[in-house]
């Protein structure tokens, strides 16, 4: 049976559910990944998200055929990977072939910038402008229900908009209690865009889980579903991700926080050297797959993900 957790409505109508099941990993092998995922429709996650460049569509795509829930019932989320910006179609039918289901129902590109083959050499061409619009002659094709963008700032956002014809469904980017971008949530919800948050524990830097802790014991939950309760609550869908059964089922059961919660979580990154991104994809050099922290809109990045 399907988890009981809320639905967001896209701007083009489709319907999403609130919680999903991020699918990256950079340890775990693909057994690992499709027992994950046989797992998780068994208590009833209805949402996956993967992507191209996590080398484990097939596994997604695998759990998902051999459940016995009906595909319809099914959010699939994948992404296009940097260094096919120049190839979108080739590169979404070689990720419909992976998942091997008739259609996505939501294709992200995964970064604004296009890079090499090898990903560590950001390419002026083509924009991500130029991508985006390739991404839309995909909708023609039926095989995709909805696009969107992921890791995309106001700034990137706002060079974008003024082109497109469909504007993106979703933005998806990291986002937690040490890094709430109220201001870019904001920015989305202005122009119809929903926000997604992927990280939305911190990964393995849970760097808030203590400041979140007597909030926690005042409900009787965990501290991950005080986090997940207060994204979801600020109207974020959250793709937590978990190879417990029994957090996986944790993670799913929200709660509604009281007002003066949500404004204590939601100040929890103004503390001392709590505001800050936590995932691991920031080079020592101040870059992320060869943009600057400026080219990419993160205004108050400086090296190694931290927040001035």
């Amino acid at each position: 049976m399907a988890a009981n957790v809320p639905v967001f409505t896209l701007n083009n109508g489709i319907k999403m559910p609130g919680v999903g099941m991020g699918c990256w990993t950079n340890y775990s092998s693909n057994e690992s990944v499709l027992n994950m995922c046989r797992t998780a429709l068994k208590v009833g996650y209805r949402h996956f998200d993967t992507a191209a460049m996590y080398g484990n569509e097939d596994a997604v795509g695998q759990a998902i055929r051999e459940s016995a829930v009906p595909r319809e019932e099914i959010f699939v989320t994948t992404k296009l990977n940097n260094h096919s910006h120049h190839k979108v179609r080739e590169a979404f039918e070689g990720s419909l072939t992976a998942l091997n289901v008739d259609y996505v129902d939501l294709y992200l590109m995964h970064w604004p910038q296009a890079t090499s083959d090898d990903s560590t050499k950001a390419l002026p061409v083509p924009t991500f402008i130029e991508t985006y619009k390739e991404m839309e002659k995909l909708l023609d094709t039926g095989k995709v229900k909805a696009i969107g963008v992921s890791n995309f700032s106001i700034k990137t956002l706002s060079e974008l908009l003024p082109h497109v014809k469909v504007v993106p469904a979703v933005n998806q980017v990291e986002m937690h209690p040490s890094l709430p971008q109220p201001e870019l949530l904001q920015f989305c919800k202005e122009k119809g865009i929903q926000v997604e948050a992927y990280s939305p524990l911190g990964q393995s830097a849970r760097i808030f889980f203590p400041a979140l802790e007597p909030i926690a014991s005042k409900y009787s939950v965990t501290a991950a579903q005080i986090a997940l309760s207060w994204g979801v609550q600020r109207g974020t869908a959250v793709i937590p991700k978990s190879e417990n059964e029994g957090r996986m089922k944790a993670n799913l059961e929200l709660i509604t926080l009281e007002d003066e919660d949500m404004s204590a979580i939601s100040t929890i990154h103004k503390r001392p050297d709590m505001h800050r991104s936590l995932c691991d994809f920031h080079a020592e050099d101040g870059t992320v797959s060869g943009w600057t922290y400026e080219q990419l809109g993160w205004k108050g990045m400086k090296k190694g993900g931290y927040v001035v």
